[in-house]
C-alpha cells in the first residue's frame, strides 16, 4: 500500500447515524436482495456491516487478538432486533474513533498490521461505501458529504494491485466529470450506474 500523509481525526459519527438510518428502513423482505457486492445479499451486506462495526472497534482499542479475519457474511445470522443490535454497535464504533489514540501508533484489522490512521480511513470508507451499497439495494436514497468521501478516497487510491475482489475488485471507469461519490465508487470496484434487476 502506498504511503499515505499522516491524516487528521475524522468523526466517523454522521456516517454512522447515516447507516444505522439506512439500515432502519430496510424491510426484512428485502434481505434477499441482490446488492452491488458481487455474491452478496443485502442480508449478507448487513451482516458484514455488524460484523465491521465490532471488529473496527477492537481495532480502535489495539486489541490485537479481536481483530482478525472475520467470518463469512450470511444474512440467517440476523436475529430479531438487528436493526437495535447494529445500531448500537455503531455508535459505540463511533466513540472508539473519537479517542484520539486510536489514530495513533500501530493496529491491525483482519490479521493486516497497520497504522491507526489507515485503518481509521478503512472504518470510513466501510461507512461511506456500504452505505451507498445498502441505499441503492433498498431504494433509498443517498448523499453523503464531500469531506467523507474525499477521506474515504485517499485510502482507496492508495490501494495497490492486486485488486483481486478480497478488499477492492477491479476499477469501473468512470467519466472525468463525474462525481466525487461516483468517482469512489468506480475506485472500489463498483458501477455507479447500478440498479437492482428488475
Amino acid at each position: 500500500m502506498a504511503d499515505l500523509v499522516a491524516m487528521v481525526m475524522i468523526d466517523l459519527g454522521p456516517a454512522a447515524s447515516r447507516m444505522a438510518t439506512l439500515l432502519a428502513s430496510v424491510d426484512d423482505e428485502q434481505l434477499g436482495a441482490p446488492t452491488p457486492c458481487p455474491d452478496s445479499t443485502l442480508g449478507a451486506l448487513i451482516d458484514h456491516v455488524g460484523t465491521f462495526a465490532k471488529a473496527f472497534v477492537a481495532v480502535a482499542g489495539k486489541d490485537i487478538a479481536a481483530t482478525g479475519a472475520p467470518p463469512p457474511p450470511d444474512g440467517a445470522n440476523l436475529e430479531e432486533g438487528w436493526r437495535a443490535r447494529i445500531a448500537g454497535d455503531l455508535e459505540t464504533l463511533t466513540a472508539a474513533w473519537r479517542d484520539q489514540a486510536a489514530w495513533e501508533g500501530m493496529t491491525a484489522a483482519g490479521g493486516i498490521d497497520l497504522p491507526g490512521e489507515i485503518a481509521g480511513l478503512v472504518a470510513l470508507d466501510e461507512l461511506v461505501v456500504h452505505g451507498w451499497d445498502v441505499a441503492v439495494a433498498s431504494g433509498q436514497p443517498y448523499d453523503p458529504p464531500v469531506e467523507e468521501i474525499e477521506g474515504a478516497s485517499s485510502f482507496v487510491t492508495s490501494f495497490d494491485p492486486p485488486r483481486d475482489g478480497r478488499l477492492f475488485g477491479p476499477v469501473v471507469p468512470v467519466p472525468g466529470d463525474a462525481s466525487p461519490l461516483h468517482q469512489l465508487l468506480g475506485l472500489t470496484g463498483r458501477d455507479p450506474r447500478w440498479t437492482p434487476p428488475t
